[in-house]
């Protein structure tokens, strides 16, 4: 009798979160599964804010461990890194990790003796530099970074990834927005440290690196006249205060007028050029002007400044134009806290479409699925830098849209029903209804306000023995950091069903095996990697995102 060539007998697919076999435990005292270090690697740099602390880990600790896990990796397999801190400051959108892990990569491989200039990896710590810094203040986010860190003296493969860069940013507007008196290197600090040449196919780049020079030594020099929009904003800054506001009405002398039209004024620059609050005229003549993440941000502002329905209108068809969602980048949990934020209800449906669009990945699931999200109390750690969010926040968001994709769908909030430490291991679950009709915001309203964030511990095994029934697949939104049980996670449910983790916060030990046998980990706060569970269940095997999938 034929016990592996059977009719039923499919390929197991890869994945590339994987476990090594060893064990340890989590947070929690459970049996924690260590990963490889590209894993582990990439799981918390998809879910690191740097400096920020999360429940079971410092700030401090957490960045340590970046840190060491980018040194071994870019001596180990410095191809792998490289690609894994471009597509982090890319698709991943996690800028300061991205910039942190760059200078770790370099700082790494100098020390390890770089390599030779024969080797296939010659040039790559310049390359790397370059591809994280995608915007004109990273630069000197970048070096502020490194000389904090290591002094000011600064290799050659730093000041030349930093020139790079430099050539492909700077430019009027960007000096006009992000050379400030707020920050410890302007553009002329970086101009002198990296000494950049003028971009061949921008001529008036050599006035521009100039000219940031000169402004930073105070150095009252004439503007080029090939910098329109800097002579236009020094022009401007010479109206009298009393009379600005009559230039923004157009009431100003014609010379006035042009000159305000010309310099295409940031809102930000607006504010303090007309040292005053920014009024419902104000708002009206910069909206226009203003980039997407600018117009997420201030939806609050624009209702306190009263701007009119119309303009609002123009607003909101930005903010949920698909090809305007997919430029921005943005992460799902953004129009979450935009939608927060807004006092109104005329930002809601852009938002929601938005939203939508932030999740255009997430795939249409045959069969029934299981969708537990963790809603313990180590998932109440702050997501955000003010606060706002929570890590439950994202899981309840993530497992609803995931849920509202699926043919049918039971999506259940769980904990743990443990009260003290001796007692025996139980669950405490609660179904969350998937009423048709309903938004996506409404839905992750109606759960943060009707008691779906349990608090407590973590009993995932016993969550997942109370609630499974047959289901074809299941997905667990989680930190992993899941408490003692005999029987264990991965045991809990047949070994013939998927189980997806969605890891939120990067922790060392996971919950389960990962990376083959049906059961697979992702980790990332946008929606790309739900595109692995159809192709999984298909037997192929998936890759690191940065990667072509096979």
């Amino acid at each position: 009798m034929s016990r592996f060539n059977t009719r039923t007998a499919k390929p197991t697919a890869l994945s590339p979160v994987t476990s090594t076999g060893r064990t340890t435990v989590t947070h929690e005292g459970g049996t924690g599964h260590l990963r490889s270090a590209k894993s582990e690697l990439f799981l918390l740099a998809v879910a690191n804010f740097v400096g920020q602390d999360a429940f079971y880990e410092t700030g401090g600790a957490r960045d340590d461990r970046f840190t060491q896990l980018v040194h071994t990796l870019a001596v180990q397999d410095p191809a792998w890194t490289a690609g894994l801190l471009g597509w982090l400051r890319g698709d991943g959108n996690m800028r300061t990790a991205s910039i942190v892990g760059a200078a770790e990569f370099v700082k790494a491989r100098l020390a390890a003796g770089g390599p030779d200039p024969s080797d296939a990896t010659a040039g790559l710590n310049r390359k790397v530099i370059a591809s994280v810094l995608q915007r004109p203040d990273e630069p000197g986010e970048l070096l502020a970074y490194w000389t904090s860190r290591y002094g000011r003296n600064l290799p050659k493969p730093v000041k030349r990834g930093v020139a790079d860069a430099v050539q492909r940013l700077y430019d009027s507007k960007a000096l006009l927005k992000y050379d400030t008196d707020s920050k410890g290197y302007r553009f002329g600090d970086v101009l002198e440290l990296v000494h950049p040449s003028p971009a061949a196919d921008k001529p008036w780049q050599g006035d521009l690196f100039k000219h940031a020079i000169d402004r930073r030594h105070g150095r009252d020099t004439e503007i080029p006249a090939r910098l329109g929009p800097v002579r236009a904003h020094a022009l401007l800054m010479a109206v009298p205060v009393a009379e600005r506001r009559a230039v923004l009405l157009g009431g100003g002398s014609t010379e006035q007028d042009n000159l305000f039209r010309a310099s295409k004024l940031t809102w930000e620059a607006l504010a303090g050029w007309l040292q005053g609050p920014m009024d419902k005229d104000a708002w009206e003549t910069v909206i226009p002007n203003m980039g997407y993440t600018a117009l997420l941000r201030n939806l609050r502002n624009f209702d306190q400044a009263g701007v009119s329905d119309t303009v609002a209108e123009q607003v909101a068809a930005r903010l949920g134009n698909p090809e305007q969602v997919a430029r921005s980048r943005q992460l799902p949990m953004r129009f979450y806290s935009a939608y927060n934020a807004a006092p109104s209800l005329r930002w809601g449906w852009a938002l929601e479409k938005a939203l939508t669009a932030s999740l255009a990945n997430i795939p249409k699931l045959t069969g029934r699925s299981l969708i537990l999200v963790d809603t313990s109390s180590s998932m109440s750690a702050g997501f955000s830098k003010d606060g706002t969010l929570m890590r439950w926040d994202a899981a309840a968001l993530f497992g609803i849209a995931l849920g509202r994709r699926c043919a049918t769908a039971d999506v259940v909030s769980f904990s743990s029903a443990k009260y003290y430490r001796n007692d025996r291991p139980g669950a405490k679950v609660k179904d969350f209804p998937l009423a048709a009709g309903r938004s996506l915001l409404t839905d992750v309203k109606q759960w943060k306000d009707g008691g779906w964030f349990l608090g407590g511990g973590t009993d995932t095994a016993a969550a997942l023995r109370a609630t499974f029934k047959g289901h074809d697949r299941v997905v667990i939104v989680t930190d992993e950091q899941a408490g003692a049980d005999p029987v264990g996670i991965s045991n809990s449910i047949p070994e013939t069903v998927p189980m997806y983790t969605w890891n939120l916060a990067g922790y060392q030990a996971g919950h389960a095996p990962s990376g083959s046998r049906n059961r697979h980990v992702f980790g990332g706060l946008g929606d790309s990697a739900f595109r692995m569970i159809p192709m999984l269940e298909r037997g192929v095997s998936a890759k690191w995102p940065w990667e072509q999938i096979g």
